[in-house]
């Protein structure tokens, strides 16, 4: 479902989008992905919206059958990219699970904010931006997901999230839709 409408309490939500992430390689340019993610960011500031970065610390404890060990990351893996363009107002929130919301106090924020409607992007489009969609989702929140600003280390789990589970948390959109109904109802 294309984006149709912004509630008056809208927030941006930008995932992962920091050194240790985006040195595993995605699937799409990330310099698209970011810039985009930046665009939307400074949009979204001069509007008088919330930005909120997140930023990924951690993983969970529980064993899986990926192969994906726990390691020690370098100083600089949880630091967000310097091309987003972060600004002091910006509201923080690290995580140590792949979604957003759990244990985060990223709930309690938006309630704070009144926000009813988060747009997200960022990576990984399977992992930490799903997470997030379904808690928000979950969450009551009208949940919007930009798929031209967010990528993933894998295409096939790229585009089921973006194709089949997407659809089923919110809307689908583009950086330019989000971007064209602000500057038209703002």
């Amino acid at each position: 479902m294309p984006l149709t409408e912004v509630d008056p309490g809208l927030a941006l939500i930008v995932i992962d989008l920091q050194k240790g992430v985006l040195r595993r390689g995605t699937v799409h340019p990330v310099e698209e992905v970011t810039r985009r993610a930046a665009h939307l960011a400074r949009v979204f500031r001069r509007h008088g919206l919330p930005v909120v970065m997140v930023n990924a610390a951690g993983g969970a404890p529980g064993r899986t059958d990926s192969g994906v060990r726990r390691h020690d990351p370098p100083a600089d893996w949880t630091e967000l990219i310097e091309e987003l363009g972060a600004k002091p107002e910006d509201h923080r929130i690290t995580k140590e699970r792949w979604g957003a919301f759990h244990e985060t106090g990223l709930h309690q924020l938006l309630g704070t904010l009144d926000v009813t409607q988060v747009v997200l992007a960022g990576v990984a489009t399977s992992l930490g931006v799903e997470s997030t969609a379904r808690s928000a989702h979950e969450h009551g929140y009208h949940v919007v997901l930009v798929t031209d600003a967010m990528t993933d280390l894998d295409a096939d789990a790229h585009a089921n999230s973006v194709e089949r589970i997407f659809p089923r948390l919110g809307e689908t959109t583009t950086t330019s839709a989000v971007i064209q109904l602000l500057e038209q109802t703002r």
